[in-house]
């Protein structure tokens, strides 16, 4: 067996459903999950429509390169969306969800030999972070290094902790921005800061823009394609990946795409290859429909906007949690005097007494630099529909309370 899938560590739902298989939860109300952010908002009747109408494309092979029709709508959606051109002939690359797409990536540009007389390969990822990261780190031979967020800055990764000698074996950083599970946006000075790191250390930057279509502030988010158009940079390092899953409610469709660096993607694609990644040809039509269509977005940002609006002040009144800048996720510090300030028993209490679920936030981070920046925290997907979601807020609230009164 591969040796490195021994450095693999158990998926945060793993170890959520390991920390609830003693409980009982109160069988008096409902159950409410925002503990696992999977998009549960209806899916566009024209998507399903336009899927069903394509399946006899089941009885060809598809092209791991994709439909060029699929490739055109997604470079033309980079153009309306962020006002860059990209090549869909050598600068788009369709994937099946971000998700295999960010795991694939790292085996394609990780060289495992370089650095050996150096401790080896890194792989900077942000922390608290996506677990795909490491483990894509992992299997591809390298070390993950985690960069903290820093709650005074809007929970960004704080960077200057990564060393120039950590930077210098770096091959390959992560980005997420919107991040999970925070939702902060990276700003153009920060995207400068990373473009030179890139330059002077020669490593790619994968950012994963899979939540850059709900928003919550006056501008959408900025793309890191957009930054360096911004900075009269090309794309060279660069390769930036998203999906239709929570900009159109279709997590189960698996589809997204990758643009940036032609040469990358072009040794991405020859990895693709032969790792057998290439999208069936109905999903490829119903995805061609779903990117050059606005008006679904525009309605699916509009049910997170007034989820929002409705539950982060109900929670805001017991807890220390605000708007995020984009998501859909709120990321919230169990109080100090509640649970003794432990986000998995805040987790566990909640579960038995309110019936509600949620992420602790330390499973979702590694201890780095002498913390665990999760730790003590909370992530909550406002996934559900906008009642639910309040009375989960409210239940949350109320619990709070019940633990602050005097015995």
């Amino acid at each position: 067996m591969n040796p490195l899938l021994s450095r693999l560590q158990p998926y945060p739902f793993e170890r959520l459903r390991a920390l609830m298989q003693d409980i009982v939860p109160n069988p008096a109300l409902r159950p409410v999950s925002l503990g696992i952010g999977e998009p549960k908002h209806a899916t566009p009747q024209f998507l399903k429509d336009r899927l069903s109408a394509t399946l006899a494309g089941l009885a060809a092979y598809p092209a791991t390169a994709g439909l060029p029709e699929m490739r055109a709508a997604c470079a033309a959606w980079v153009q309306r969306r962020y006002g860059v051109s990209v090549n869909p002939a050598t600068e788009v690359l369709p994937v099946n969800g971000s998700r295999e797409a960010l795991f694939a990536l790292a085996q394609t540009v990780i060289d495992p030999t370089r650095d050996a007389d150096r401790g080896g390969p890194v792989v900077v990822c942000p922390n608290p972070f996506y677990q795909i990261y490491e483990g894509a780190a992992y299997l591809g031979g390298a070390t993950p290094v985690f960069a903290n967020s820093d709650p005074a800055r809007n929970f960004a990764a704080d960077w200057n902790q990564i060393d120039e000698a950590t930077w210098a074996r770096t091959q390959l950083l992560y980005v997420c921005s919107p991040g999970n599970p925070a939702g902060a946006v990276v700003p153009l000075d920060e995207w400068a800061r990373l473009f030179e790191l890139s330059d002077r250390h020669g490593f790619v930057i994968a950012s994963d823009e899979c939540y850059s279509e709900i928003w919550f502030r006056d501008e959408p988010p900025l793309g890191a394609l957009q930054a360096a158009q911004q900075l009269g940079r090309d794309f060279t390092r660069l390769v930036v990946l998203t999906s239709l899953s929570k900009r159109s409610n279709v997590p189960g469709l698996r589809s997204g795409f990758v643009a940036g660096d032609a040469q990358i993607l072009k040794n991405f694609l020859l990895y693709r290859t032969y790792h057998g990644s290439a999208m069936a040809t109905p999903v490829q039509h119903a995805s061609i429909a779903a990117w050059n269509d606005e008006a679904h977005v525009v309605e699916n940002r509009a049910l997170y906007r007034t989820k929002f609006a409705q539950v982060t002040p109900v929670l805001a009144e017991v807890m220390d949690v605000a708007l995020p800048d984009a998501a859909f996720y709120l990321w919230a510090r169990v109080p100090d005097d509640v649970c003794g300030g432990s986000d998995t028993t805040f987790a566990r209490e909640l579960l038995r007494q309110y019936n509600v679920a949620v992420l602790p936030g330390s499973y979702l981070a590694r201890e780095a630099h002498g913390v665990n920046p999760g730790a003590g925290r909370i992530r909550m997907a406002l996934v559900a529909e906008v009642d639910e979601c309040l009375e989960a807020a409210q239940r949350i609230a109320a619990f709070i309370r019940a633990q602050r009164e005097p015995a």
